[in-house]
């Protein structure tokens, strides 16, 4: 079986579709409101710049090269830096996922669009579309807003990307959605790696020489009866001092990072799929469903049964 990191796993149930923006000619002052309920949504500028509202209060401030993540589902706005929402401007509404709407540069909220005219501000913006609940782990781990600077040469690719896009040839939703996919991916670690010690545990984890080798195969072989002597065996330590590295990076024991684990992946599998409960606990690592809704319940409070009757349809 191929390795399956930790940061992997979790993107795999969010995907960018269909939302691309581009080349807008927004003249100040102006806004732009989100309403897409998305559980995440990425603004990169390519030209210009402007503000973030959070549905908080809070603002965040946007310039060339920044890439934004707002991690949803409610509104916001971006609004260019003469602008504000108790005034008179232009506004703009983007809604990829409701209804029929269709994020297309050609008609789009009532944007008008150009080519790169001066004075301009020139956005990316991918909406992400979730399936099932796997992603919630990561979504978990940002703040409201994440703000990373791009290369200028990282921009100037993007708007040629976006720009082929919104001429609709055949291919190019689909090229424009993959790349806002690994944008995505990029952010996201750019954004770990500056976190530091802020970044979640199985960031850190998979980071370190000696942790690394031991979360890859845990991650791999969710299913396998692991112990702290296997773990150790993985990375090639001692146990004594395995167990302490472990400590010392993720902030918690080995086998209760596991536990943990397990039970995330649990909970996707009662959300997402129809297996058994004997099924999910052979996925996770439980030899039976009666050790396997024990444990579970110890640690979220209610049954495997009760948990899937509250979060499925």
């Amino acid at each position: 079986m191929a390795p399956v990191d930790p940061l992997s796993a979790l993107l795999s149930g969010i995907r960018a579709e269909g939302s691309v923006v581009s080349h807008a000619v927004l003249e100040a002052p102006w806004s732009i409101r989100f309403v897409d309920d998305a559980p995440l949504t990425m603004v990169s500028v390519l030209r210009g710049g402007g503000t973030l509202l959070l549905s908080d209060g809070s603002e965040q401030a946007v310039g060339v090269g920044d890439t934004a993540l707002v991690r949803g589902p409610d509104t916001f706005h971006l609004a260019d830096q003469a602008a504000t929402l108790d005034r008179p401007h232009s506004e703009y509404e983007i809604a990829c996922f409701t209804g029929d709407a269709e994020c297309t540069a050609q008609d789009l909220g009532g944007i008008r669009w150009g080519s790169k005219p001066d004075g301009t501000t020139a956005l990316i913006v991918g909406a992400y579309r979730a399936a099932g609940h796997r992603h919630e782990r990561l979504l978990r781990a940002l703040p409201p807003v994440l703000v990373i600077n791009e290369d200028t040469e990282v921009c100037a690719w993007l708007e040629a990307a976006a720009a082929d896009a919104a001429l609709r040839s055949p291919g190019s939703q689909a090229l424009m959605d993959r790349l806002l996919d690994w944008a995505l991916v990029c952010t996201l670690r750019s954004w770990f790696d500056q976190a530091g010690p802020e970044a979640p545990d199985w960031y850190r984890g998979m980071t370190d020489r000696i942790l690394a080798p031991a979360l890859e195969a845990f991650h791999t072989q969710p299913s396998r009866r692991w112990t702290v002597e296997a773990l150790a065996a993985e990375s090639g330590v001692s146990r004594a001092l395995f167990a302490r590295h472990f400590t010392k990076v993720m902030g918690h024991p080995p086998l209760a990072y596991l536990t943990e684990c397990r039970m995330d992946e649990a909970e996707a599998l009662l959300s997402d799929t129809d297996s058994s409960l004997a099924q999910v606990a052979k996925s996770v690592g439980y030899a039976d469903a009666f050790g396997f809704s024990a444990a579970f319940k110890r640690h979220r409070g209610m049954s495997p049964s009760t948990f899937r009757a509250h979060t499925t349809p």
